[in-house]
């Protein structure tokens, strides 16, 4: 699989890690930056449209406020994994906009999935991902067929997949991104809210 990195912070950098055995591209507002997560990777690095144009699936590793550089890619087609959540203010959506449906208007055509946006950056750099012993589960949220290709990348990180339904349901998992960080980032243990039977 031909994966674009985009961005070169945390996410792009911990991910990418997971997904050696695929070709790995790294795109990013700063070229020396970029070059360097690339050479960590054993990846190419490569201008937005050229990244874009050569990948089969795109991460979206960037700030909210970055969204702008999608304009005009050549993203129809090709999976783009969201794994980003909407801050308290930006200039790149309209009050209360997903950002999944944000990046859907931003690039036509493209399948976006909604992913690894429910844990810190930390938990996506161990190997495995693990929860009390046993491997995450990763909500994905975007059309079947997109749902699948991710899924793969999942099992890559040493997680499960959970398909969750379609794009619009993206919008629950930010909202529930929103909700555990909050409290986790107040003391609370937010493991006790979501405990099953």
């Amino acid at each position: 699989m031909r994966i674009a990195l985009f961005g070169t912070g945390g996410m792009a950098q911990a991910l990418g890690a997971h997904w050696s055995r695929h070709s790995l591209a790294v795109s990013g507002r700063d070229p020396g930056r970029a070059a360097a997560l690339a050479r960590e990777l054993g990846a190419s690095a490569l201008p937005w449209a050229s990244a874009a144009e050569w990948a089969d699936v795109v991460l979206l590793g960037l700030p909210v406020s970055a969204l702008s550089v999608m304009t005009g890619l050549p993203l129809a087609g090709k999976v783009l994994i969201d794994c980003t959540n909407t801050p308290g203010n930006s200039d790149s959506l309209p009050p209360g906009t997903p950002v999944a449906a944000g990046l859907a208007a931003a690039a036509p055509g493209a399948l976006v999935v909604k992913a690894f946006n429910l844990a810190p950056v930390e938990t996506w750099r161990m190997t495995p991902p693990l929860f009390e012993g046993r491997p995450l589960a990763v909500p994905l949220c975007g059309a079947p067929a997109a749902v699948d290709v991710v899924s793969e990348l999942v099992r890559d990180v040493g997680c499960t997949p959970l398909p969750a339904g379609g794009l619009d349901r993206a919008a629950l998992l930010e909202a529930t991104a929103a909700f555990a960080i909050g409290l986790w980032r107040g003391g609370f243990d937010t493991r006790a809210a979501f405990v099953s039977g």
